[in-house]
């Protein structure tokens, strides 16, 4: 019960040290606010090793893409068979 009763009265440094926190605080939080937002966008962001990778990946099915069709029509033709021929 004596913790109840001395719960209510607050030593004038308590709240001396409470106000300034307070005070602590709002300075900053703005300061947080922005650092939340940076770190947020820096999340969401595409980077250029992201963009550079989907690059190359296009890149490498599209040149195999190629090489297979070249391949695959070059060994059809054969050299024996004269198209003036009937």
């Amino acid at each position: 019960m004596g913790r109840k009763d001395a719960s209510t009265t607050k030593l004038p440094v308590d709240q001396y040290r409470k106000q300034i926190g307070k005070q602590d605080y709002k300075k900053t939080k703005p300061i947080l606010r922005a650092t939340k937002l940076k770190a947020e966008a820096k999340k969401t962001a595409i980077g250029i090793k992201e963009v550079g990778l989907v690059l190359a990946a296009i890149l490498a099915l599209l040149l195999a893409f190629y090489a297979f069709f070249y391949l695959r029509l070059s060994m059809d033709v054969d050299p024996d068979l004269d198209p003036d021929e009937d």
